[in-house]
């Protein structure tokens, strides 16, 4: 833990929407019954909670183009125990998430949750390889090939999903070369079952692209660094959105915008959607200085993998408690108070509130100046 330093207000901002939005989809009270929007895309297309993801790094990459500043004067060795020291820590935080509680319920009680069955890759092991693999190249090259080399990982993606995918249809589900190399290098039961079959979507190999996603942010950061504060500046952001939004678009007719295979399209569509909403949050914070409201995000943003972290371990922690051998604290909960306001806005009142409680100890943290940092 640190107390707190010289920050960048709109990323705080906009790392804090992302965080906000993160909860909301990941606590829906029945998730059968959940609006549209707050669902992801069945498999190809997208949706507003398909974003929500990439943007969380994109805004890593925006943090390391602050971070990365400190670099020039720290010896390689230091720079790089920093880089491994972090990734680790954050890989194994989301490793031991997935197997957190280590029991589960058996027959005559609990038993040990065995490692044979916990699912090794998730969401914030993607967020340390994205990390780790993006602050390697930063530091070793200069920006200009570190954006060449980001295109040609988006292309290779593509080329190892159309050479190594089934013929017939290298982007399916059961056909995509993803799935094929985590069966093969994982075995099944170490992968993710939410799709009714063994398939991660937070895979190895299509983490390859999610590094571009921080790289993007990085780049990003850097431009605001120099000129972005302005209109002028900002005016360029929200041209570069738009354009990296049609490329990713026209893309689609050849390589299909999807989450779960994060295809090279998705990356460069969501990478634009991301520069014109922190393009928007600029204008209100550091142009029209509008910042009486923005505090509630802000407290999001000052401790965003704490308080994500706090939302899984306790939405983990609902399911796995018991009200009775059948039905979880969770459910119980959802069933006894929310569903009373309907069983779609009683879904979003639930996860509502759950985010509210997480956003309740970020804002005592917060006022404490409690930052905690990996």
């Amino acid at each position: 833990m640190s107390l707190t330093v010289k920050r960048f207000l709109a990323l705080d901002v906009f790392r804090g929407l992302t965080v906000c939005f993160m909860i909301i989809v990941n606590t829906a009270g029945n998730g059968a019954t959940t609006y549209s929007p707050l669902l992801h895309a069945k498999w190809n297309g997208f949706t507003p909670t398909d974003l929500v993801f990439p943007s969380f790094l994109f805004a890593v990459g925006n943090a390391l183009s602050f971070v990365s500043l400190k670099w020039d004067v720290m010896k390689t060795s230091e720079v790089l125990l920093k880089i491994f020291k972090r990734t680790a820590i954050i890989f194994l935080l989301g490793f031991l998430m997935y197997w957190f509680p280590f029991v589960r319920h058996g027959q005559g009680g609990y038993s040990l949750a065995p490692f044979s069955d916990t699912r090794i890759l998730g969401v914030l092991q993607r967020i340390a390889l994205a990390y780790g693999i993006a602050s390697l190249m930063i530091y070793f090259f200069k920006a200009r090939v570190t954006i060449i080399i980001s295109v040609l990982m988006l292309f290779f993606y593509w080329f190892l999903l159309l050479y190594f995918g089934d013929a017939a249809n290298p982007f399916s589900l059961l056909g995509n070369a993803g799935l094929k190399f985590d069966r093969w290098l994982m075995g099944e039961h170490h992968l993710y079952h939410g799709e009714g079959l063994a398939f991660d979507p937070e895979g190895w190999l299509s983490t390859i692209p999610s590094v571009v996603n921080v790289v993007g942010g990085y780049v990003v950061g850097r431009f605001i660094q120099t000129r972005g504060r302005t209109f002028e500046g900002l005016s360029t952001l929200l041209l570069a959105g738009f354009l990296l939004i049609s490329v990713g678009y026209f893309w689609d007719l050849l390589l299909p915008i999807n989450k779960k295979l994060w295809t090279s399209s998705f990356v460069i569509y969501t990478i634009g959607l991301d520069c014109i909403i922190l393009g928007a949050v600029m204008y209100i914070v550091d142009l029209k200085h509008l910042t009486s409201r923005t505090y509630f995000f802000e407290v999001f943003g000052r401790n965003p993998l704490f308080i994500y972290l706090l939302s899984e371990i306790g939405a983990i922690l609902l399911y796995f408690f018991r009200v009775n051998p059948t039905t979880s604290i969770y459910r119980w909960i959802y069933q006894s108070v929310f569903s009373k306001a309907g069983a779609y806005f009683g879904s979003l009142l639930f996860a509502v509130t759950f985010m509210l409680l997480c956003w309740l100890v970020g804002y005592i943290l917060d006022k404490r100046k409690i930052y905690v940092r990996v």
